[in-house]
């Protein structure tokens, strides 16, 4: 699995999974790229993307500041949504998951930061 990241030393690792309406199967090859986004008032943050992996899973890295950036809109909890493509086309959008508490989400691995698992996304593709 490989994973974009926007900074050299990720504070927050994302992951996910996403499976295919209709057959159950986990989303990967085919040029697929699924890309994070926080949305915002004015400009939504994009956070990184991944390829998904065989059995669907994305991981994606990045600071933490990159979705607390901005001084006037600062916000506490971010508003998490993915967008897969298909050779660079997007293809489907998941719903906002808004106001996430990373808190209570996340996980420490040692040597990787905080990990926030977003859970399973079964979305529809043709």
């Amino acid at each position: 699995m490989s994973d974009f990241t926007l900074n050299k030393e990720p504070d927050l690792i994302v992951t996910a999974r996403f499976i295919t309406k209709g057959n159950d199967k986990p989303l990967f090859g085919d040029g697929y790229t699924v890309r994070l986004y926080d949305r915002d008032i004015v400009d939504d943050d994009y956070l990184g993307e991944s390829y998904p992996d065989k059995e669907g899973h994305i991981r994606i890295a990045f600071a933490h500041d990159a979705f607390v950036n901005d001084a006037a809109f600062k916000e506490a909890k971010p508003d998490f949504y993915f967008v897969v493509l298909q050779n660079d086309k997007p293809v489907f959008t998941t719903k906002v998951l808004q106001e996430l508490s990373i808190e209570d989400l996340q996980q420490f691995k040692m040597g990787e930061g905080e990990v926030v698992d977003l859970g399973t996304f079964l979305i529809a593709v043709e």
